[in-house]
């Protein structure tokens, strides 16, 4: 989700400046497709210049789009985390050791393109994506894979380097998404907004300045798989949050969700028999303070313990989100399996004193001057009130100095990749609901945020925990990682954001329209009573 980035509620959207509104419901109800507002914005830059690329895109908003747009092997269901059959018809392991995995491909598709679906499409995507490795695209994901083979017409073998019982659930994100191989070239992006896909809908934008101005996504009468589109669906942007309320209310929006501020949420739950409806689900997106371990400032353990032990959770989530997040103690999220309160278990309270302890004895000179960046166009006001927040926290002890530095999205994950801060704040919506996926990519030598942290015992604990099949046997494995990143502090974990989406009260489905990492699933809306 980078991711996926990036998070909160994770969830967060990108504020857009004001793009155009296209077609409408209106509230009159002539209006066949969907309409859905987002404050995200799609837009060609030097750092994305394919938005919709499975071999690029590695974010919420655009995941939102390409899960309509492209098939994958396997697809989470409405609900659970075991992957279903999707352009497959069935697919498993074949050895013991979870290092080959075979899958049969469903007969009978086709591209946008009006080409036929072939296995030969499917290793060609997957080969893709690890030949282009773009930078803070979702090729690790896919790393593992040592080969793909194509036997015959109609089944695709992976190969593993090691063994990896959450392959399946990687097949189903983006990463995999198969492509028309007579569109794409293999080794390098498709500039521009284009998705030749075989998914359930077909994109249609229009664009303006580098930028989508309009998105129509039209059922795909083609498509064969395991979702079955109720409507059209209609994206109309919104430069903030809002305008896209406003239009909810006045009917000219059937559903808003990316981005509801915490305040918006209030109000929207108490319009309820006034044309609107919110639902409220549990989500898996976290936010959290990620470390540059090398910048000089916060280089030593003892600096990220004393802010771990300052941090008062439960004031971010009422100052900073108005208690539509929860505080959280682990990069484990609760709700996965595994999930433990290491750094409640370690730091207990807030207390200055024991900060201020933990900084006299490692001969640290305070107070500790040092930047927090966050980006507010990326995650909304409530994450920079959050910070402020934090902020004061810390400054307050008279043990450091932090001043706060808002980079626009367009800049900031380069920026924080080339170790430009000491620390910032990131978001992160899981590809799959795995432990797995809040542990990995944060951690080892090609890590997703390009960290320079270093933990030889946690990076073996990853591949030992793939060996298991049994994921519950898997937890313990990553109990052990909570506690070593609780004592080293590489990240430092804040809250867990809450799912809400907003909508008409004639459009059914709402409840499952996200699914647990907070993607967007269009095809479950439909007009009803």
């Amino acid at each position: 989700m980078n991711r996926k980035t990036l998070v909160l509620p994770a969830v967060a959207g990108l504020l857009a400046p004001v793009l155009v509104a296209c077609g409408g419901s209106g509230g009159s109800g002539k209006h066949d497709a969907i309409v859905i507002g987002t404050t995200d914005r799609f837009e060609e830059t030097e750092d994305a210049p394919a938005p919709f690329d499975p071999a690029a895109a590695y974010d919420i908003a655009a995941w939102n789009v390409i899960h309509s747009t492209f098939q994958t092997l396997l697809r989470l269901p409405r609900s659970g985390t075991d992957p279903v059959p999707d352009a497959a018809t069935k697919c498993g392991f074949v050895d013991r050791n979870s290092e080959q995995f075979r899958c049969t491909l469903r007969s009978g598709m086709k591209f946008s393109s009006g080409r036929p679906v072939t296995v030969k499409d499917v290793k060609f995507s997957i080969e893709r994506v690890l030949a282009i490795n773009f930078d803070n695209g979702p090729a690790s994901l896919l790393e593992n894979i040592d080969r793909v083979e194509t036997p015959n017409d109609h089944e695709v073998v992976f190969q593993l380097k090691t063994p990896d019982a959450t392959f399946p659930q990687k097949l189903a994100t983006p990463a995999a998404a198969i492509v028309d191989s007579g569109a794409y070239d293999k080794n390098k992006l498709n500039k521009g907004f284009e998705a030749v896909g075989s998914g359930p809908y077909k994109l249609k934008t229009e664009e303006q300045d580098g930028r989508v101005v309009k998105a129509v996504l039209s059922k795909n009468s083609d498509y064969k798989g395991a979702v079955k589109p109720q409507s059209d669906i209609e994206m109309r942007f919104y430069d903030d949050s809002q305008a896209m309320e406003k239009a909810l209310k006045d009917g000219d929006i059937d559903v808003m969700n990316r981005t509801l501020e915490p305040e918006q949420i209030g109000r929207l739950g108490n319009a309820s028999g006034k044309g609107v409806k919110l639902t409220e689900s549990t989500g898996q997106e976290i936010g959290y303070l990620a470390f540059n371990t090398d910048d000089p400032a916060v280089k030593p353990k003892a600096v990220r313990q004393a802010i771990a032990q300052l941090v008062d959770r439960q004031a971010l989530t009422r100052d900073g989100y108005d208690r539509t997040a929860d505080p959280l103690y682990s990069m484990v999220p609760s709700g996965i399996a595994g999930h433990q309160n290491s750094f409640s278990n370690q730091y207990q309270d807030p207390s200055a004193d024991k900060a201020r302890a933990l900084l006299r004895s490692a001969g640290v000179s305070t107070p500790v001057k040092f930047t927090i960046a966050y980006s507010a166009s990326h995650y909304g006001q409530a994450q920079a009130k959050a910070y402020k927040a934090l902020q004061k926290q810390l400054n307050s002890t008279g043990l450091f100095n932090v001043q706060l530095q808002d980079v626009k999205w367009s800049q900031y994950r380069a920026q924080t990749a080339k170790g430009m801060f000491p620390a910032y704040g990131m978001g992160w919506f899981p590809d799959f609901p795995d432990p797995d996926n809040f542990i990995a990519p944060f951690f080892g030598k090609d890590n997703f945020q390009h960290s320079p942290y270093r933990n030889a015992k946690l990076e073996a604990l990853i591949p030992q925990s793939r060996q298991l099949a049994q994921r519950d046997a898997a937890a313990k494995i990553f109990q052990q990682a909570q506690d070593i990143v609780a004592d080293e502090v590489p990240v430092l974990p804040l809250w867990q954001g809450k799912q809400y989406i907003a909508t008409r009260d004639n459009i059914t489905g709402a409840e499952w329209a996200l699914n647990g990492g907070s993607e967007l699933q269009p095809w479950e809306l439909g007009r009803g009573a």
